[in-house]
């Protein structure tokens, strides 16, 4: 029975590695945690979902390399679950598969503490699927087993029957077996598999950074070593091998395998990043400023009905801007009568989401194409900007110069912000970035500010827009790709016709 007032662990699995497969319930207990202890297999974006107040424990294992060993771990679940603290076990696929959760489980409740497991994708069955190999198919395999590799192979009174377990299955999966492959191999065919048994093992699965390789029980370990294979890898061995050549798909998309840094605030990223993800990137997430709101945007409220036009020029521009109006008790309605233009679709948008359509879009997304095809003349007329406090000042000017009196309302900036960790100078240095993306100057300046602007060749540059990518030169910069249309999307779309090259 748990004691009074005393804290809670939850044994959650974070899944095989792509942090879209985390369960909602684990999303969940992981977001209302006090504190979360996680493995070295758990991928960074799921920490994600921790309060900005939660305690992150990083107890990591690896081959000959231990954070904090498990009876550590354990204590370290007791003590603090028993401070009145919620805390999440955030274990790498699911916890009561080879996770050592069932061990955990027992501690925390023999602790007299309450536990909740939260079971997670198995790495057994996933990994497989996003190399294209069902472990079951009505044709090819009607059982399928999953066994630890970690198990010397060679010791006597070994737990794994290798008589009965070498035939006994249509599909074998070995998790954990990188570093005993060759045991394993041998000792399947000792005990009846054939040699000619197609095999694949599979490195760091469901992930950018996936790797398979294929062949069979005979040539799958030197296979593994000419590929230069390690853990964590499972290893997959049975007919339903074979149906990879047609079903893999995981690796087939058009950005797999390509990391790529988005500098963008994160608050403003999630729409950038989940698309490159879909497209089988891997998004380092590096945001170097922050997006704050300005309490004196420099006009009164009551003054825009006198305008004739309001011109916004960014989605942040209508998203603050619409605070402003809340906080007062006005809306959408205080426009009546004021035309409104949107300096692009994203920016249109977002004032959809207010009530408001947009009077005018230019075909360009910039404000000079703002500027130029503006819809009517403006000699005489009031336009407020709703805009950025470091925005440039092309619009102003032009219109200013074209007879029109110009108002403009700062109601956000964007602040340079300096993330802890990852540490992307190191990664770049090494090679292990292939794309840095730009969506405003301001990232640029930011970026070059933390980073600098040495870049190695392998290392592309990719910018939203034109103006973006002439900040970039001018810092040293020198941008590779360029999208044709100056939204998310049009960059996305860049980066995809950059990736086929």
């Amino acid at each position: 029975m748990a004691l009074e007032n005393s804290g809670k662990v939850f044994l959650v699995g974070a899944g095989p590695g792509d942090p879209k497969l985390i369960t909602l319930r684990g999303a969940e207990v992981i977001a209302a945690a006090d504190i979360v202890v996680y493995d070295r297999l758990v991928h960074p974006s799921v920490l994600r979902y921790c309060r900005a107040d939660a305690e992150k424990i990083y107890v990591g294992k690896e081959s000959g390399t231990h954070t904090m060993n498990q009876d550590d771990i354990n204590r370290l679940l007791i003590d603090k679950a028993s401070q009145g603290k919620t805390v999440v076990r955030l274990k790498g696929g699911d916890p009561f598969v080879f996770g050592r959760g069932g061990e955990e489980a027992e501690v925390v409740v023999n602790a007299g503490l309450e536990v909740e497991i939260v079971p997670g994708v198995s790495s057994a069955t996933a990994v497989p699927a996003y190399a294209g190999i069902p472990v079951t198919h009505r044709k090819h395999a009607s059982s399928f087993a999953v066994l630890t590799g970690h198990e010397d192979p060679t010791k006597p009174n070994a737990s794994i029957r290798w008589d009965l377990i070498s035939t006994g299955a249509d599909t074998l999966i070995f998790l954990m077996g990188m570093e005993r492959l060759a045991g394993i191999v041998n000792k399947l065919i000792e005990n009846g598999r054939s040699p000619d048994t197609p095999a694949a093992v599979i490195q760091w699965g469901t992930r950018a950074s996936q790797k398979t390789i294929t062949g069979t029980l005979e040539t799958i370990v030197n296979a593994a070593e000419s590929a230069g294979i390690g853990p964590p890898a499972v290893a997959v061995i049975g007919d339903v091998v074979n149906l990879r050549e047609s079903l893999a798909w995981f690796e087939k998309r058009p950005l797999f395998g390509k990391r790529i840094v988005v500098t963008r605030s994160r608050e403003q990223s999630g729409v950038l990043v989940d698309r490159l993800e879909s497209l089988g990137a891997e998004v380092i997430e590096y945001p170097v400023i922050k997006i704050e709101s300005i309490d004196e945007i420099g006009i009164s409220l009551s003054d825009v009905p006198n305008f004739d036009w309001a011109v916004f020029t960014s989605a942040n521009g209508v998203k603050h801007f619409t605070i402003k109006l809340y906080k007062n008790g006005l809306d959408a309605r205080l426009f009546y009568g004021v035309k409104v233009a949107a300096i692009g679709p994203a920016t249109a948008a977002e004032l959809e989401k207010v009530g408001l359509r947009a009077d005018f879009v230019p075909e360009e997304f910039v404000a000079e194409a703002l500027a130029d095809q503006f819809p009517e003349d403006p000699r005489g007329k009031r336009i407020l900007l709703i805009r950025a406090k470091e925005a440039r000042d092309v619009l102003v000017e032009t219109f200013k110069g074209r007879g029109a009196e110009v108002v403009t309302a700062a109601v956000y900036e964007s602040v340079p912000f300096v993330p802890n960790e990852p540490d992307i100078r190191s990664m770049i240095e090494d090679g292990l970035v292939d794309v840095v993306t730009f969506t405003s100057s301001s990232t640029v300046r930011n970026f070059v500010r933390i980073v600098g602007s040495d870049l190695p060749q392998n290392t592309a540059v990719a910018c939203i827009g034109p103006i973006t990518a002439e900040t970039a030169r001018e810092l040293g910069l020198a941008p590779n790709i360029v999208a044709d249309e100056y939204t998310i999307l049009g960059l996305v779309e860049a980066l995809v016709r950059w990736g086929g090259l």
